[in-house]
């Protein structure tokens, strides 16, 4: 297939002059550019699910490869001289592979031959990174899982999970035939499959000793194999050279204080958890006697968090549920994991930078990477990186001062983002994310938040905004206060909005605006499916609803899902922006609603709307400043695909409305910002939901995009200024 190099503009030169390691006083990583998977696809199979799941790089740097599990082989991305990356190939093998190491410049692949869980089979292929052509390949017997090779290049570890059947008798283990650790030795650089041996790791684990489920493996300089039970919750140090288990030990329990254990619409770090097996998936050695795991669960527990052991069994660190605040606070924890995993941490990687040693921390289901400096003891938390969805792996590459990380998520049949390679580099600029994060609340947990969908501003007090959260939080519909004045901008108060002293339900909050007098009024979006009524209502300060009112029953005969998205309060007037045509608007336009508080008059415009190739055109959000109407209108495409998110201004004086009912004047709009490329900055895929803007007391313009709650989502909330107002 034809190669496609991706140049962005000086940030793969970024990369380039990074040829060496930096100072022990780099303050922090950053992405520098992101790269779909499906750049590894011809153009008539651009359309076809692909993924990143685990990655590594060869000896120079200078390529990346990748397992695609949907099809069925690796894909490579070559480093160009400039730092670019490149779209550089594919390899086809005869089954699912499920991990890669590489072995100098080529490479080696565990690949699943399985046809039933009972007959598990599989092999370990070497494949060059020159020719892209398999080199040799030996039968495992086994369904692998963990690839790793010695750093001195002369074993390969294949964890054989022979993983069990979920279905059957409730996932209860054991389910055999048992897994085990397969040792492959290199010669010369190839493998040497008549030289194979298995270690057997039946009778060590506390929890079904007879059915061992190896998921992870990785090698220290002195030829040792950590291996993780996940579901037998238990590790063992292999010595690869004799093939003698060394040490092993059960991986222990955490008790958990201020977790979200409830999937139910709601953002409460209030409960507890005792007793939660650890069930590590990844391990990384830190050095020659210590190593982390990521405690990610996939039986009976999954403690939430990471661990760092001493090979002899002794405990060392205990992240507890420290990790999990942290992607709280930035918005990524994910609701819908809350009974068990949380943000579900599973992938690990260890990379030692100058003078320091980093842990990188994947959170699947959170969509983000926790950055740990290693010191000796407690590890020192430092940032948090932005990533696509679901990060499975990442490889740490030092001599260019790169992370870089898979994520395998394709959501290419939706319409949504594709799975994507990312590169973050480590520099001394400050962390770019998050851009908005929360503080604690009184008893210090997180402030939990997500899906922002609407802002508005405190009308004296310059840099404080309040916005409000929509339905993928139905149990807990908030108002919350946000400090702009520092970096990232703080949520330093969630207020519940309540009817009779209970979370108020059929909400779905899009707009707010401050009210003037201590309170706001809030849009709710209609839907007669889930009866959830299109309405507004008055919060009072308290965050009690006071008032409410129904749209009118001559604009609720043509309703349709998409309602009342921006909401702005005007001289006793409510200005109400509804996303999409109902059945009675002419095709692209959109109505602007006005209310007259005193007396109850609806009156109403036409807003005319951009043209889009593909999906649809609607508005999110206004807000009337300075005699000027200000209206955000977006197409509802992701990635590569989005192309309309704009900022629109309209003359308030020169806007003529008419009652409802008859025909409707159209408005003029003007541009005042495309906001693409601000969507962009962060070097990430452009989101689809610029869903707040507000203007400040000073002046200064806010704009907030909505997460979609982490559900088939990066998570990522971006939050910046566009400066005075003018």
């Amino acid at each position: 297939m034809p190669c496609r190099t991706l140049r962005l503009s000086g940030l793969a030169l970024a990369i380039a002059m990074a040829s060496t390691a930096v100072s022990a006083s780099a303050a922090s990583f950053n992405r520098l550019l992101s790269f779909s998977t499906a750049d590894n696809l011809p153009a008539s199979e651009r359309e076809q699910e692909t993924s990143a799941e685990i990655i590594t790089a060869t000896a120079s740097g200078e390529m990346l490869i990748y397992s695609d599990s949907p099809r069925g082989g690796i894909g490579y991305i070559a480093l160009e001289e400039d730092g670019s990356p490149r779209a550089a190939g594919f390899t086809a093998l005869e089954g699912e592979p499920t991990a890669v190491s590489a072995v100098g410049e080529d490479v080696v692949v565990g690949v699943n031959t399985s046809t039933s869980f009972t007959e598990p089979s599989g092999f370990v292929a070497l494949v060059s990174g020159a020719s892209q052509q398999v080199l040799g390949r030996c039968e495992l017997g086994g369904q692998p899982d963990s690839v790793a090779v010695s750093p001195d290049q002369a074993w390969v570890a294949v964890a054989i999970e022979n993983e069990r059947d979920e279905d059957l008798n409730d996932g209860e283990i054991p389910q055999l035939p048992a897994g085990d650790l397969v040792l492959v030795p290199l010669s010369e650089g190839a493998l040497d499959c008549e030289g194979l041996k298995r270690v057997d790791l039946t009778g060590l684990a506390e929890i079904a000793p007879s059915d061992p489920e190896p998921e992870f493996v990785d090698f220290n300089a002195q030829g040792e194999v950590v291996v993780t039970l996940q579901e037998n919750n238990h590790l063992v140090i292999v010595d690869a050279d004799s093939g003698e288990i060394r040490h092993h030990f059960s991986a222990g329990s955490v008790d958990l204080e201020q977790i979200d254990t409830e999937k139910d619409g709601a953002l409460t770090f209030t409960e507890s958890q005792q007793g939660v097996l650890r069930e590590p998936d990844a391990a990384q050695w830190l050095d020659d006697e210590r190593f982390v795991i990521a405690n990610e669960g996939d039986y009976q527990g999954g403690a939430r968090g990471f661990s760092i052991f001493h090979k002899s069994g002794e405990l060392l660190f205990e992240s507890g549920a420290a990790f999990e605040h942290e992607v709280a606070r930035a918005g990524h924890y994910p609701d819908k994991r809350s009974g068990k995993k949380g943000g579900e941490p599973e992938g690990l990687e260890v990379g030692h930078f100058g003078e320091d040693t980093y842990i990188f921390v994947l959170s699947e289901r959170g969509s983000v990477i926790g950055v740990y400096r290693d010191t000796g003891a407690e590890p020192e938390f430092m940032q948090l990186l932005p990533s696509g969805i679901a990060p499975e792996s990442a490889v740490a590459i030092p001599q260019r001062n790169l992370l870089v990380s898979a994520n395998e998520k394709d959501l290419v049949e939706d319409g949504g983002p594709r799975a994507h390679v990312m590169f973050y580099q480590l520099g001394d600029d400050a962390p770019a994310y998050p851009q908005l994060v929360s503080a604690n609340d009184a008893q210090g947990a997180p402030i939990g938040w997500g899906a922002l969908s609407g802002l508005s501003a405190d009308p004296e007090r310059a840099g404080i905004l309040y916005a409000v959260n929509d339905s993928f939080y139905a149990n807990q519909p908030r108002l919350f206060t946000i400090d702009a004045s520092q970096h990232p901008a703080r949520i330093t108060a969630a207020l519940s909005i309540t009817r009779d002293g209970q979370p108020a339900e059929a909400l779905d909050l899009e707009g707010i605006a401050v009210d003037g007098e201590g309170g706001f009024w809030v849009a709710s979006e209609g839907d007669a499916e889930k009866q959830v009524p299109h309405a507004l209502h008055h919060v009072n300060a308290e965050g009690a609803i006071a008032r409410t009112v129904a749209l009118p029953e001559a604009l609720l005969e043509h309703q349709t899902r998409f309602a009342a998205e921006g909401i702005a309060l005007h001289e006793g007037a409510l200005w109400i922006a509804m996303q999409r045509p109902w059945q009675d608007d002419p095709a692209g336009h959109a109505k602007l609603l006005r209310f007259d508080l005193a007396s109850g008059e609806w009156r109403a415009a036409h807003y005319p709307l951009e043209t889009s190739e593909r999906g649809w055109v609607g508005l999110s959000e206004l807000e009337i400043a300075n005699g000027t109407l200000y209206v955000v209108e977006r197409d509802n495409q992701i990635g590569e695909r989005a192309a309309i998110k704009r900022l629109y201004a309209l003359d308030l004086a020169s806007i003529e409305t008419a009652p409802l009912g008859g025909e409707l004047p159209v408005l003029e709009k003007t541009l005042v910002r495309d906001l693409m490329e601000d969507l962009a900055a962060l070097n990430g895929v452009v989101t689809d939901k610029v869903e707040g803007f507000a203007i400040d007391a000073a002046g200064e313009g806010f704009f907030v995009t909505d997460n979609d709650g982490v559900d088939d989502s990066s998570g990522e909330t971006l939050w910046w200024s566009i400066g005075r107002m003018e």
